[in-house]
């Protein structure tokens, strides 16, 4: 077991659930502790061989880039990977309701209309389905930062708490083989994906499913055995 693993872990054990034993007047011991639980999921996860990592790929269709400035989810799809298995019964797709609906722009572009929507539950409870079907499996997306930001921005306006899931990019994997790969079109053209319903987040998810299997593979063939070969790989790339 890594050494620092097993130190949390022996702390943790001794401290009890919740950090209930912990003076609660000292927010400085509190939030170290917090970031070494949080480092140590970090740890685990990038040491997970491939083939033995459970992901849950998404994806969000939304009515625009900026959360921060008044976009909402307007639907979440995700579908279940253990190692190159994508679970094909194993999926999540849900609506998410709006008083105000997408632009007609995003309704061309989705499908989705303000009379879904106001049939749709609301953005508290999906997400609290959610993160019952993910539990604490690691996230992919493709140009995850996307979904990243949407994530961060309504778990803590709907929840009232902080995002703390990895999320994967699908895209840091194209990279080590094909550089000139970006676009999710692009990557699914390339290894020959198709996609039942563009801008249909559960079916986007389960193209980026398929991708990131693809991805795996391949790089499995050029000995990245886990994400930590991935992310020193990029690391020492971006440095040179």
């Amino acid at each position: 077991m890594n050494p620092f693993f097993q130190f949390v872990k022996d702390l943790s054990d001794r401290l009890g659930s919740g950090f209930s034993s912990l003076n609660q007047n000292d927010p400085s011991k509190i939030a170290y502790m917090r970031n070494l639980e949080r480092e140590m999921k970090y740890r685990e996860v990038l040491d997970i061989p491939f083939d033995e990592l459970n992901v849950v790929v998404f994806d969000l269709e939304t009515t625009g880039f900026y959360p921060y400035k008044g976009d909402e989810i307007l639907s979440i799809g995700a579908v279940k990977v253990q190692g190159t298995n994508i679970l094909d019964e194993e999926t999540f797709y849900s609506l998410v309701y709006s008083d105000t609906g997408p632009s007609q722009e995003v309704e061309e572009l989705t499908g989705i209309t303000q009379e879904m929507l106001k049939e749709a539950d609301s953005l508290r409870d999906v997400l609290k389905g959610f993160y019952s079907f993910i539990r604490s499996d690691v996230l992919v997306a493709h140009h995850a930062n996307h979904e990243k930001q949407f994530m961060n921005h309504a778990t803590w306006l709907a929840l009232r708490k902080k995002f703390q899931h990895r999320i994967v990019d699908t895209n840091f994997l194209t990279k080590i083989a094909h550089q000139e790969l970006s676009s999710l079109d692009e990557c699914c053209a390339h290894y020959d994906i198709s996609i039942e319903q563009r801008h249909h987040a559960l079916d986007d998810a389960k193209a980026t499913a398929k991708l990131w299997v693809e991805c795996i593979r391949e790089i499995k063939s050029l000995n990245f055995m886990n994400l930590q070969d991935v992310y020193t790989y990029l690391a020492t790339s971006s440095s040179r």
